[in-house]
């Protein structure tokens, strides 16, 4: 098997060309590799396992023998041996032997095809069964799909890392134990894991969001591989209304990602971006789809976030925010989900329509929410619309707090210029 596998290699020309050729692998293709192992093992943890050995074999041979022709290929068959190995090591029955030499032959010519098959999409089928604690079906798929690891995980789901590391553990063995098959599931059980491997993409597609300069390759990468997953679940199924309102949502924001910053890299907020910058053939993708989705009779929380965000985009076209249908997508949002972030983005839109009372009355009745008290946005919409109450005191105090909660330089620096005007 080694020297098959080493067969089309060329060597690096140093030593940081083998390490950053696995750091690359890593982050182009962790969760297909983990699909494709514990797609036919059925147990994600070990699967993790035996990649994370590939990764450590390939950080220590790859600076020195040369960066494989197929390095996830390399990695797969490193890993399905090392499974192989573990196995034996528990097995030594000459029947056991036997059976998996012949494991071993089929992995060997499976791995090092020029073309593995993606499984992500079955994987994150498994880890929305039912047999899965639903709360922890969407961060199970953000760990075993993008490898994020529990403490991110558990600061976007408002836990601890330890529970949220316990939970995902207890996860991973319950797919094993129970048998839980890798595929899409039949109609009638499509609809409740379909909401779980939503919201994980869109959890993803909103991690690489929070790039806007696109600096970062990891995070850069998540919005592409939201994209390409919620692409890839509208491909197959296209008579889900929300899968394609899921899409249309990301394709309105990914048009936008080029106005989000100036020149200097200065944030620039949605209502003053120039509309110039926006990408008009993502926007006219997201709203073809987004009509498409309409004509279902099934309306849910994708479609009506795609549409307030068609509303923004129509403003190439008008010159105008129409706040008023704005307010009204938020108000059926906000009855749907019960979300206190639906309910922020409901205040403004009010306050922006001319009903800043009842934006802020909406907003006092946030106050007592513990879960806004560290939350930026909570209180960035606070100071904008005591501003426009025309009440700078507590406006400043309200964007002290926006400020100090706040991580994003060039965010912080657009409030820090919004408070210094209440000054004048």
């Amino acid at each position: 098997m080694g020297s098959d596998i080493g067969r089309a290699v060329k060597q690096p020309a140093s030593e940081s060309d083998g390490r950053a050729a696995a750091e690359a692998a890593a982050r182009r293709s962790y969760g297909k590799l983990v699909a494709i192992l514990a797609s036919r093992s059925g147990d994600v943890a070990s699967a993790e396992d035996a990649l994370a050995d590939a990764f450590a074999a390939a950080l220590e041979q790859w600076p020195a023998s040369g960066v494989p022709a197929n390095p996830e290929g390399w990695l797969v068959a490193v890993a399905r041996r090392r499974t192989v190995d573990a196995i034996r090591r528990r097995r030594t029955s000459a029947e056991g032997a036997t059976h998996l030499q012949l494991i071993a032959a089929e992995i060997e010519a499976s791995s090092m095809e020029d073309d593995l098959p993606d499984e992500r999409l079955r994987l994150m089928f498994a880890c929305a069964h039912p047999a899965i604690e639903q709360s922890i079906r969407a961060p199970l798929i953000l760990q075993t799909i993008l490898g994020f690891d529990a403490a991110a995980i558990a600061s976007a789901f408002l836990v601890s890392p330890a529970t949220m590391g316990q939970r995902l553990v207890r996860a991973k063995n319950r797919i094993r134990e129970a048998g839980i098959p890798f595929r899409i599931p039949e109609r009638e059980a499509l609809d409740e894991r379909l909401d779980a491997v939503l919201e994980a993409i869109y959890a993803a597609f909103a991690e690489g969001w929070a790039d806007p300069a696109g600096t970062e390759s990891r995070r850069r990468n998540l919005a592409t591989e939201g994209i390409w997953l919620g692409r890839l679940t509208a491909s197959l199924m296209p008579d889900e209304p929300e899968t394609l309102g899921l899409l249309a949502l990301m394709l309105f924001a990914e048009a936008r990602r080029a106005a989000r910053r100036d020149g200097s890299g200065d944030y620039v907020p949605l209502a003053k971006q120039d509309t110039k910058l926006w990408d008009s053939g993502l926007i006219d993708e997201a709203e073809a789809l987004l009509r498409r989705a309409g004509t279902m009779g099934k309306i849910g929380r994708y479609q009506l976030e795609a549409a307030v965000q068609s509303a923004h985009a129509a403003r190439r076209l008008t010159g105008e925010t129409d706040w008023q249908a704005i307010a009204r997508f938020y108000e059926a949002l906000s009855r749907m989900t019960q979300s206190p972030v639906v309910s922020i983005n409901h205040a403004i839109a009010l306050a922006h329509a001319g009903d800043r009372g009842a934006g802020m009355t909406l907003l006092e009745a946030l106050a007592s929410d513990k879960r806004l008290l560290t939350y930026q946005p909570y209180w960035a919409a606070r100071a904008e619309l005591l501003t426009l109450a025309q009440k700078p005191s507590e406006a400043h105090e309200a964007y002290g707090m926006a400020i100090g909660l706040e991580t994003d330089p060039a965010i912080r620096k657009f409030l820090q210029e919004r408070r210094a005007r209440l000054r004048n």
